[in-house]
């Protein structure tokens, strides 16, 4: 219902910290109507070319100044993501996404308070990296 609000188009790249390509990341806007804390996340997953990102090596970002894994997510109910507001999706890899196509799929779940089952969103994009 919610997939063609993951994976905003146009945003994976690779990420630059230092001199050193750190990863890559990509934009998403919430799987759900209204803006939620992140703690109400139920999970993210990342794959490329079918293989998955440990969950470990994504960091999710709703300003691009605080990053959070998704352990620690599960706290933070403080600062909210807001619907039409892109989140931010890092995943931490040394050298970030190899020059050419790659297939990148991203899942975003969210919880809310008054719908018992989580909402998904599932996007797969062809990316090309320059």
């Amino acid at each position: 219902m919610f997939d063609n609000n993951v994976f905003i188009e146009g945003t994976c790249k690779n990420v630059e910290e230092n001199g050193k390509i750190i990863g890559f990341e990509m934009q998403t806007h919430i799987t759900y109507y209204r803006g939620i804390p992140l703690s109400m996340v139920n999970y993210m997953e990342v794959e490329v070319d079918g293989k998955k990102i440990p969950r470990e090596d994504l960091r999710i970002a709703v300003d691009e100044f605080d990053w959070f894994t998704l352990k620690e997510m599960e706290t933070v109910t403080t600062i909210k993501w807001e619907y039409g507001t892109p989140a931010t999706v890092r995943v931490l890899m040394d050298g970030g996404l190899t020059p050419g196509e790659h297939d990148v799929k991203l899942t975003v779940c969210t919880r809310t308070a008054y719908i018992p089952i989580p909402i998904e969103g599932v996007m797969t994009r062809k990316v090309t990296i320059h």
